[in-house]
């Protein structure tokens, strides 16, 4: 699985993961935080299935095909 999340984009939705997941234990207390937990996995592993189906890349890195 190749990387299409670049620094930013990884680190903004690790921010935005944890905010909403936080809304979860403070605040309205919604179950609805728990997407949150769809912004860590996808900064942890670099990786958007969004974004390789609409063909777009944040990685500055040059892929080999």
């Amino acid at each position: 699985m190749p990387k299409n999340l670049g620094s930013l984009d990884r680190s903004l939705r690790l921010i935005a993961g944890l905010v909403l997941i936080s809304l979860v234990f403070v605040g309205p207390q919604t179950p609805w935080g728990w997407i949150g937990v769809v912004g860590l996995l996808t900064a942890a592993v670099g990786y958007c299935p969004l974004y390789s189906l609409f063909g777009l890349n944040s990685c500055p890195l040059k892929r080999n095909s």
